[in-house]
């Protein structure tokens, strides 16, 4: 759907709902040149942060019962 700046404005809480429940996308335009779009986002999934995508990536390169931290290291901790 194109629209210009002047309907946007009018009917802007409509459109968004329409972007929302249809997932129709608005362009809009002033004086003929595009100069933004509404969409809905490209996933409707919950927006996951970005160190929440890293759970469960890591690898535990120590063996068990094996310190990650060197004796050196863990005594310049303290």
């Amino acid at each position: 759907m194109d629209i210009s700046v002047t309907e946007f404005k009018a009917n802007c809480l409509e459109l968004i709902r329409k972007v929302e429940e249809g997932g129709e996308v608005i362009t809009i335009r002033r004086r003929g040149k595009i100069v933004a779009r509404l969409e809905p986002p490209k996933s409707h999934e919950k927006e996951v942060k970005p160190w929440e995508k890293l759970r469960g990536s890591g690898v535990l390169l120590a063996e068990p019962g094996e310190s990650v931290i060197s004796d050196e290291d863990f005594e310049a901790m303290r």
